[in-house]
Formats: structure tokens, sequence, C-alpha cells
């Protein structure tokens, strides 16, 4: 399973926030005089339906349908044993049992007399999803603005502020232990604050960051970790050894915003990683920030 346990707190993101971004999606239909919006997820591509009714999939995939002038309605090829969670966790009333998932949208289609519709991003359904659809309907690829709204900016803060919390509080205690084993106290740290997934990866200079293997940590290690908070991915790279002052000026990065995370896309959040030497080995440091009309902002 990818992620921990997922639920709305309707405190952190409330439901004002989702109708002003499906109010956007309509401004957009409206000027396409389109009648409906696609979007697809599965559990490596939900950041754009989780944007729109906060829906994120454990596992399967589904497609997220905004009608102009309707609520928005989840085609789920899940069972309906777990549409009482989603509507829990969701904006969503409607949920349709699909385990074709073309053949529904397409009865829908047929059902409210849609000849054409817009999809998110349509060139990159996959291919079973996107022949049949677009054999069976008029389709135009919609695209959207990637960068984030300040509902959505405080939750990446606030993913932020765990990973850098958590990391001070931890990073001299991996000094001595094997990588697995302080891959394991991070995991349960971070899981019991709410991470739903995570992603570790540490190394003692020879090599960039790369996943446990075996080895004890050094005073220079670096670890790497990607944190994903009710749908928000950050990430931070950390050494006992790095000081900022010490970082040269290049950097290479990596989008963690945007249609999906890790493609580098205007507007969009991303992860810096500089390298520095320090006593023969490569040690390593980054951070998430914004990428703002004014220049990058750290998260």
């Amino acid at each position: 399973m990818k992620r921990g346990w997922i639920t709305w707190n309707q405190t952190e993101l409330p439901r004002p926030a989702f109708d002003a971004r499906l109010e956007a999606a309509r401004r957009r239909l409206a000027e396409r005089d389109l009648p409906a919006l696609v979007v697809y997820t599965d559990i490596w591509r939900s950041n754009r339906v989780r944007h729109f009714c906060n829906f994120m999939p454990y596992w399967n995939r589904a497609l997220l349908v905004i009608p102009r002038e309707t609520p928005p309605m989840l085609l789920c090829g899940l069972s309906p044993r777990v549409y009482p969670w989603i509507r829990s966790v969701t904006i969503l009333d409607e949920i349709l049992p699909s385990p074709n998932l073309p053949q529904r949208l397409l009865q829908l289609c047929a059902e409210r007399a849609w000849t054409r519709i817009g999809a998110l991003d349509f060139r990159a359904f996959p291919s079973d999803l996107y022949t049949p659809i677009g054999k069976g309907v008029a389709v135009e690829d919609i695209s959207l603005p990637a960068l984030p709204d300040q509902p959505e900016l405080s939750m990446y803060r606030r993913a932020a502020m765990m990973a850098r919390d958590g990391l001070k509080e931890e990073l001299m205690r991996g000094v001595g232990l094997f990588d697995h084993d302080f891959t394991g106290l991070l995991e349960r740290k971070f899981r019991r604050a709410g991470a739903e997934d995570l992603v570790i990866l540490l190394t003692n200079g020879r090599t960039p960051p790369a996943p446990p293997r075996g080895e004890k940590l050094g005073s220079t290690f670096s670890i790497s970790l990607a944190l994903e908070y009710r749908g928000h991915w950050i990430k931070i790279i950390r050494s006992p050894a790095a000081q900022v002052s010490d970082l040269p000026g290049d950097a290479y990065l990596e989008t963690l915003a945007g249609p999906y995370p890790y493609e580098l896309g205007e507007g969009a959040l991303f992860a810096a990683r500089w390298e520095t030497a320090h006593g023969g080995v490569r040690v390593f440091h980054g951070d998430t920030y914004l990428r703002a009309p004014q220049g990058a902002q750290l998260l």
C-alpha cells in the first residue's frame, strides 16, 4: 500500500478552497464552450484530482468529471465498500461504479448528450483509456496553471515544517546507525506525525543518495527525504557535515507540484539539491522552493 491513513482536516484545508478551484476550471470550460472536464488519477498521478476534490486513491484508478453546471462526480474502479470512506475525505457525493472507465465515461456522455468534452492533460492519459475515449467522443486537451493557490501553499509549508523539524531532531542520531535502522526510525516518526508516504535515500558520500543497503552511517552521511502530507509532496536533503554557506551556486532541480511530481514546470514547487566535498566525500544539502515571479522562494 502506497499511503498511510488518509483523512481530511477541514480546519487545515477548508471546503471553500475546493469550490474556488472548481470555479476556475468551469471558467476555463466556458471559454472553450465545453460541458465538462475529465481528470485522470491513480496512486502515482494523484495531484490534479486531489487538487479539485481531495480524493487520493490507495490503489486502482479513477476519472473525476467536472460538469459546468452540476457538482463533480467520480467514476471509480474501486469497490463500492470504500465509497463511504471516499465521501468522508472528499467533497464528492456522487460516485459511479466504473470497472471499465472508458465505457462508463462514454455512457455518461451519451446520457447527458455531451458530444465534446475537455480532458486535463489528455495526451498523458494511459493508452488503454486515451484510445477508446478519443474514439468515442470529441476530446479537447485542456491545461491549467500549475501555480499553487494559498490553501495549497499552506499545506506544502506544513509538510516542509514537519520534515525540517523532524530531521533536525533526529539527524545526529543517524551517525553510527545502520541505514536500515535509521530509515525505520524516521518511518515511525513521520508516519505517526501524519505523513502518508515517504521516500528515504541515504549515502555515506561515495554515491548520490540511494535506498538503504546495510551500511553504517558515518559523520558525513547525507539523507534525502521526500515526504507526502495530505497529498502534498516536499523534499529536503540534510547532512551533519553540510553548512549552507559552504554550498556552490549551481543546483539540481526537481519539481514537486503540477501534473505529476518530478516533472519541472513553470510556476511549480521544486526541490533544489546542492553538492559539495567534505573530507574527500560528497555531501548533499537541499530544500523545497516556490518558483515565483520574483525568483525562487524557500517554502
